[in-house]
């Protein structure tokens, strides 16, 4: 079997650590240093499609929408919003990594069919948590895939994207009706209870890593009433 080439490596702000882009073949892989495992993969990524599915569901027929990405990763839940949105609408990705970026805009950018090079996409370098702070309604979508889901695994900054004060902002800037999805490696019972204190009408959905088999992810869908 060949072995994996180290294609490239950034550092997480906040002494998080160090992620590494390596390559075998055509399969990419973004691991963090000193941890087994993969954080993204272009092998495996139908729960990040189901994201984005999930998401945008109720406006895949709308024209003028706006949805928020947070996490760019390997691109596959920015593509599959841009494919589940009308050509008028616009989507927003929010990447505090420059390099990873700068990855999608190289060879790893292929895996997912280089959603960056759409005209409908907007990229915000930067945290996601950021664009809530103005609390406008300007989202009909918000697709967040920021670490391993509500508890911070890279970054332990991000256990505050899950506050309840920050679900609170995130609504604001959800318009009427508009949903708000989670990725998780895991299901978290008091999450959704967060959720539901935050005033969100909250379903999870399990889905599969790959195409009906792997490990068991878990969506979350918050709607605004």
């Amino acid at each position: 079997m060949n072995p994996w080439t180290l294609l490239g490596t950034a550092n997480i702000p906040n002494n998080g650590g160090e992620l590494r882009l390596t390559q075998r073949g055509n399969d990419f892989s973004i691991g963090l240093k000193g941890v087994r495992g993969e954080l993204m993969s272009s092998r495996v990524h139908s729960s990040e499609l189901a994201l984005a599915e999930l998401g945008c569901e109720h406006i895949k027929n709308v024209e003028n929408t706006k949805v928020l990405v947070g996490g760019l990763g390997v691109g596959f839940t920015l593509a599959a919003a841009l494919k589940a949105t009308t050509s008028s609408s616009q989507v927003e990705v929010a990447e505090l990594i420059p390099e990873v970026i700068e990855w999608n805009k190289g060879p790893l950018g292929e895996c997912a069919g280089r959603p960056l090079d759409d005209p409908r996409t907007v990229v915000r370098l930067g945290d996601v948590a950021d664009l809530f702070k103005a609390k406008k309604a300007t989202y009909h979508a918000i697709l967040l895939d920021v670490d391993n889901g509500p508890e911070g695994f890279t970054r332990a900054d991000n256990n505050n994207l899950y506050s309840i004060q920050s679900l609170l902002a995130i609504r604001k800037t959800l318009h009427s009706g508009g949903v708000l999805t989670i990725w998780s490696a895991w299901h978290d019972p008091q999450f959704t209870a967060q959720l539901k204190r935050a005033n969100f009408k909250v379903q999870t959905k399990t889905v599969r890593a790959h195409k009906g088999k792997g490990s068991r992810h878990t969506i979350y869908i918050a709607k605004k009433n």
